[in-house]
């Protein structure tokens, strides 16, 4: 850490009388060392974010490990402190904020709430990261990859034997033991599909190396696989609810927004009923289709209400794609929603390439679809719109519950959310500014609301030929989304039942019952990220106002989406400020 000492001695020299060019490259050096020193925080996260500097290595996850990077993150946050933030320039005002935030974030997880202890799921996405990072994406000739997959795949005996050693199995909950069990094996899936099909490119020696390491990572998964089911499962007894005093942190980390818990419940509540509201408008009209001499009531009680969008809902369900045709049908769509943008000028078209996928296998269990996008440092290489397959082993019934939840409305909502103009546009124009570190930082709220807005912007606009059931449906999608707000806190602080959480979601929400049931399984494992749809959305709706309230007659959604866009993924505060020409929010000590 040579150079954070050297950084923190010229702050501390300089102090106050530091000129704003100076306070900048100070600054701009710590950033430039924070980029650097992002293999020594984690091998497998650099190489996600396209450092590839340590691609043989594979983390250390043991107590020792957790030492170095507590001294790390206190060094980190004693350097941004000697630094002036207000004698920055704008940028890298928000880049500080960014830098400092972060810090925090991760020693407070790392020292209070300690994951590494109690989720062994961290374990299982580190290392089926660790290989699936090397090879996913072309960003070097083959063999330099595959060798470094073998270098990781020889660490893995010693990397689950630390795993081990942090987990305290009586802090785990049963939930996470039971995931961790069906994906551990995952890691499996990626070798045999990913890594041995390719073994015959490599020069005998290489290749007599890389079945060794094989060998050597599949004997260490399977010992590991063993102890996840006759030790840790038994013994797993830890509250999944990591009540209020964590979860109010840990959200505040999270969105890195002025709205706080009971805000956010507030405002979701009263979206809840607005949105219900509006479907029902909707959904009378869709009824009258098919009953035209129907007399709807003035004042339709709930019950009344609910009877009629259940039955609109019902002809958007007779609209499924075939079970094991879910990818071309989102390639389709994704076409279409491309086409759209570009010719109605909404907002600029990347040329990155994008691939929808199959989603691997030790991803699978807490979502149903995602954006793989390239690493910041990755330029140039594939984004993955990933989609999950339907479990081999559901019933017919399950499998029918949902294809309803994802017919094919739903499916072009999901794919408008994750491909065009949702993450894979956006994180391709975000990712082109030139900040390394606020594209390392990227906001979750802001990626993940710009999302929401993408998928109720484009009905407004018309997408679909205004087909209604276009409308009903992608209004579902963010009732969706208040829903998971609401449920979020409820069952962390509150202590939401299953059955509760299951009514809202299917009753008041009109999901189906298998996403409802994978939604309650990921709400367990997660806190905090699924408010970040609603909070994001709420945001860059209330900044879009705010900027055509500011621009009049000059706003343009291309305009206004290509600026928004324009300045990387931070939270929309510093976005919004950055394009009224207001203040930089404060939000480090």
């Amino acid at each position: 850490m040579k150079k954070i000492i050297s950084l923190l001695f010229i702050a501390t020299s300089l102090g106050s009388a530091l000129a704003a060019s100076d306070a900048d490259s100070a600054f701009e050096a710590l950033a430039d060392q924070y980029i650097a020193d992002l293999p020594r925080f984690s091998p497998v996260g650099a190489t996600l974010t396209g450092d590839h500097s340590a691609d043989r290595l594979l983390d250390e996850v043991d107590a020792n490990a957790r030492a170095k990077l507590r001294s790390m993150y206190s060094e980190y946050l004693e350097a941004i402190s000697k630094i002036d933030r207000d004698e920055l320039s704008l940028a890298n005002q928000v880049d500080a904020e960014l830098l400092r935030t972060e810090i925090e974030s991760d020693l407070w997880s790392l020292d209070t709430l300690q994951e590494w202890a109690w989720n062994p799921l961290r374990y299982v996405s580190i290392s089926g990261s660790s290989i699936y990072g090397l090879v996913a994406r072309d960003f070097a000739p083959l063999e330099q990859r595959l060798l470094s997959a073998a270098s990781r795949l020889e660490q893995m005996p010693r990397f689950f034997e630390q795993a081990r050693g942090s987990i305290e199995p009586e802090r785990v909950p049963k939930i996470h033991a039971e995931t961790a069990v069906k994906q551990n094996l995952g890691v499996v899936s990626i070798i045999e599909n990913m890594i041995e099909p390719e073994i015959d490119a490599l020069t005998p020696g290489t290749r007599d190396r890389l079945r060794a390491a094989i060998e050597t990572a599949k004997d260490a998964i399977a010992r590991h696989q063993t102890w996840l089911e006759e030790d840790l499962l038994p013994r797993a007894a830890g509250d999944f609810r990591i009540g209020a005093e964590l979860y109010d942190r840990k959200l505040a980390f999270a969105l890195n927004s002025p709205l706080g818990r009971r805000e956010i419940k507030a405002r979701a509540e009263a979206e809840y009923e607005s949105v219900r509201n509006q479907m029902y408008d909707i959904a009378k009209k869709v009824y009258a289709g098919t009953h035209p001499y129907t007399a709807f009531p003035d004042s339709p009680d709930e019950a009344y209400k609910q009877a009629i969008i259940r039955a609109a809902l019902e002809e958007a369900y007779q609209l499924l794609p075939p079970r094991d045709g879910i990818v071309d049908v989102a390639k389709r769509q994704l076409q279409q929603a491309t086409d759209f943008v570009i010719e109605n000028n909404i907002v600029t078209m990347p040329d990155d390439p994008v691939e929808i996928i199959i989603m691997p296998e030790f991803q699978r269990g807490v979502s149903v679809a995602y954006l793989d996008a390239p690493g910041p440092l990755d330029k140039g290489q594939k984004a993955f719109y990933a989609v999950a397959p339907l479990p081999e082993d559901w019933t017919d019934e399950q499998v029918n519950s949902f294809l309803r939840e994802y017919n094919l409305y739903s499916l072009q909502d999901l794919t408008i959310h994750e491909g065009v103009p949702g993450h894979y546009l956006q994180l391709a124009l975000s990712n082109r500014y030139p900040s390394t570190l606020r594209a390392v930082l990227g906001s979750g709220p802001m990626i993940e609301g710009w999302a929401v807005y993408a998928e109720q912007m484009m009905i407004d606009e018309g997408y679909n030929d205004k087909d209604p059931l276009q409308q009903l449906i992608t209004l579902k999608w963010y009732l969706r989304g208040i829903t998971n707000a609401i449920i979020d806190s409820a069952i962390h602080v509150d202590g939401m039942t299953r059955d509760a959480a299951m009514q809202l979601m299917i009753e008041g929400g009109f999901q189906e019952e298998r996403e409802a049931a994978g939604k309650w399984v990921r709400a367990q494992l997660t806190s905090a990220q699924l408010s970040t749809y609603f909070v994001g959305y709420q945001e860059h709706i209330e900044m879009r106002k705010a900027v055509e309230e500011a621009w009049g007659d000059e706003f343009t959604l291309r305009r206004y989406h290509d600026q928004a866009l324009s300045y990387g993924s931070p939270p929309v505060k510093f976005i919004r400020a950055l394009m009224l020409g207001e203040d930089i929010p404060r939000t480090g000590k």
